[in-house]
Formats: C-alpha cells, sequence, structure tokens
C-alpha cells in the first residue's frame, strides 16, 4: 500500500474500534532515530514530546534494542511467585541510584502513586493525604483523588476519600492542612501537567521537616522527573531531601511499560500485601537495565544539563512579546506564554518539530536526553517563527 492508503486505513480502524480518548493529531509515525520521528510519508519531526518523557535515550538506540531482542528470545514473561534475574539486578541498580531501601515494580506511573499511597497509609494506618494544587499523580480511581485538575477528577466523584489540596510552594499551607488522619504528603519535585512550576531546596526541606514532626510519609512523585530528565538521575538529587517513597515510571523503560516505586528502609509491603501480574518482567527490566547503561555510557545526564542551560538561553533571546516565563530544569522546560497556546502543537509540526501544550498557556519542552546544539537551535527557530492565534 502507498503511504496515503496506509494512513487512511489507520485512521479508519482508528475511529472505528479504539475508544476516541486523546484527540489524536493528524500524524503517523512509522520509525525514528536519536532525536527524530519520521512519519508514514518519509517526513522527519525533531521530537521535544519524547512519548512525554518516556523516549529518554531516543529512538532506534541500539544498546536498547539488543536488550530487547535478546531477553525476548530467552524470557519474556514469568510469574512473580519465582524469581527472574534482570527484576534482582534492576532493584539493586534502583536502589543505589536512589539511594532508598527497598522497590516494588508495576506497569506505569499512575499504578506508582497508588502503590505507594497504599504503602503510606498501611503504615501510618491512617486514610487521606495532602496535595498541591495543579498537581498530576494519575487517572486511576486512586492516584485520581491526588490529582487536582477538575478536568480529570470531576466525571469521577465522589473518589476513594480524595486529598486536601494546597498551594504548591508554600510548605505552611501543608503544616496547616495536616489533621488527625492524614497518613502523608505527595508532591512533584517540578510539577509537569500543572504547568513546569519548579520546587526549590528550601520548600523541599520545610516539607520533609513537617513530615518527620508530624509522623507522615514524605512521597515524591518523580515519574515525569526522573532517569536525567533534570540532569541528575532524580529531580531530588538536585535539592539534597529524600522522600520516604519515590515514585517512578516513563524514562524508566525506553518505551516499555514500567513503573516502580522505592521506599526507606522499614517501610515496604510483606507478603500478600500488594502485587501485580505483569510488574517488573524479565523483558522490562532488561530494558531498564540497558536505558540506564546508556544514560551512564553516554553521559546524558550532563547533555541533559548542558542543553538545558542552552535551550533556556537560546529561548530567552526569542523575539516575542507574549512570552511571560521561561522555566524549568534539565530537559524539562516551560515557556509560559500570555494566551492559551495550544494551536502551536500543530503550526509547529508543520514545520517539523513536536511540542506539547499543558496547562493550557504553557509551551512543554521533553525531548530526548539526546538531543544535540544544532535540534534546539531549529527547535527556538521554530517557536519564534509561530504567529499569535
Amino acid at each position: 500500500m502507498d503511504p496515503e492508503s496506509v494512513y487512511k486505513s489507520v485512521v479508519e480502524k482508528d475511529n472505528k474500534y479504539v475508544m476516541p480518548t486523546y484527540g489524536r493529531k493528524p500524524l503517523l509515525f512509522t520509525g525514528g532515530k536519536d532525536s527524530t520521528l519520521i512519519d508514514v510519508f518519509g517526513k522527519e519531526y525533531i521530537d521535544c514530546v519524547a512519548g512525554i518523557a518516556v523516549n529518554a535515550t531516543g529512538y532506534a538506540n541500539q544498546k536498547l534494542v539488543s536488550a530487547i531482542q535478546e531477553q525476548a528470545a530467552r524470557l519474556i514473561h514469568v510469574s512473580n511467585y519465582y524469581y527472574n534475574i534482570p527484576q534482582a539486578d534492576l532493584a539493586e541498580k534502583l536502589v543505589n541510584i536512589t539511594g532508598l531501601s527497598k522497590v516494588f515494580f508495576c506497569n506505569s506511573g499512575a499504578e506508582a502513586n497508588d502503590g505507594a499511597m497504599k504503602l503510606a497509609k498501611l503504615h501510618t494506618k491512617k486514610n487521606s493525604f495532602i496535595s498541591t494544587n495543579n498537581a498530576f499523580h494519575g487517572r486511576t480511581i486512586g492516584s485520581l483523588g491526588a490529582t487536582a485538575n477538575i478536568k480529570y477528577r470531576d466525571p469521577f466523584v465522589p473518589l476513594v476519600k480524595p486529598a486536601t489540596f494546597v498551594e504548591y510552594g508554600n510548605a505552611s499551607a501543608i503544616e496547616k492542612a495536616v489533621e488527625g488522619d492524614t497518613a502523608g504528603v505527595i508532591l512533584e519535585p517540578i510539577q509537569g501537567e500543572g504547568g513546569v512550576h519548579v520546587s526549590n531546596k528550601e520548600y523541599l526541606k520545610e516539607v520533609r521537616e513537617i513530615c518527620d514532626k508530624k509522623g507522615l510519609v514524605l512521597i515524591f512523585d518523580e515519574v515525569q522527573t526522573g532517569f536525567g530528565r533534570t540532569g541528575k538521575w532524580f529531580c531530588k538529587d538536585h535539592y539534597g531531601v529524600s522522600p520516604d517513597i519515590l515514585t517512578m515510571a516513563k524514562g524508566i523503560g525506553g518505551g516499555l511499560p514500567l513503573g516502580a516505586f522505592a521506599a526507606r528502609d522499614g517501610l515496604s509491603f510483606e507478603k500478600g500485601e500488594h502485587g501485580t501480574t505483569f510488574g517488573g518482567s524479565p523483558l522490562v527490566c532488561a530494558a531498564s537495565l540497558a536505558v540506564i547503561e546508556t544514560i551512564e555510557e553516554r553521559q546524558l545526564l550532563q547533555n541533559a544539563e548542558q542543553m538545558g542551560r542552552y535551550f533556556m538561553e537560546k529561548l530567552s533571546k526569542m523575539k516575542r512579546d507574549d512570552v511571560v516565563n521561561i522555566r524549568g530544569m534539565g530537559l524539562m522546560i516551560g515557556i509560559e506564554l500570555n494566551h492559551e497556546c495550544g494551536y502551536f502543537m500543530d503550526a509547529a509540526a508543520q514545520q517539523g518539530v513536536l511540542l506539547n501544550v499543558t496547562a493550557g498557556n504553557v509551551i512543554r519542552l521533553l525531548p530526548p536526553l539526546t538531543i544535540k546544539k544544532e535540534e534546539a537551535d531549529r527547535v527556538v527557530a521554530v517557536i519564534e517563527s509561530i504567529q499569535k492565534n
């Protein structure tokens, strides 16, 4: 079939058989290399979405591809009733890079946050949580209770014990919200879906102190900020503040579905208290080990930090009068405009750049950690060229 026929066939099937939850863009991708995606017609796009912070090591990473192929030829799945080598190796690696004690494997960030809150409830024998305005922690019926956006929440109320929401960046607001049934606090060191709002060391340190004083479990949601996105393994590493539980997903699997949470010493599920069928399969754990090795061998933490600074410098010099703020850390960058800017996604795609818009008026850049200066230059030029709608 010619590309046009393939495209039409896929769109027809999708419209007929897939629940219409995503509002898809009229793009069909069939391949990619490093920071570039290629559509069915052969057009190339610099990707600043990366599967929403998932494809950290880029497309067609040979180490990742080989790890998946070799593990698939040996063993794809085995029940968690049994041991498996890649899971044990990955657990050791994650404990080392998080500085925490034990790991539970699941399949997504929402599941990781669900499990983290479940563990906090079990540990404290309490039921409620404090979250923050503009927070996003997932769409499962449990994690949705800690997600602030009414667009996601309202159709499903009443929720299972929804969180109390307070101002992000305001530690005293958290302390005032603590009640007798409060089990813990869950927050993102950088709010992604909420508009790329960056916390600071003082805030996280104060929240840590409040949780210690009140006997609360502190959960850092690093689903989007983990695995080099901010220039360090985890955003917490910039601040020197450690949570009781750290949740992770997205970049951990290089594109395969994998989530996890790590907890401090003395905080763990015991036999039968939690479980999953697919979490921590040999295939996804082998892929994750290859992702971590790639980040280490190609010095992608350093590249994320350096390219993040480069991006911010270039963006700050754009000739646009509608920019309110440019903020971020590493390769997690938000460009806040003084108007709604969803149209930027289509306009940029026409010029071969993939962007994401969140919170209505924030262009969010989440490119693979492999992105190069010449690609960043092109991205900035395209953003600068798009006229206010």
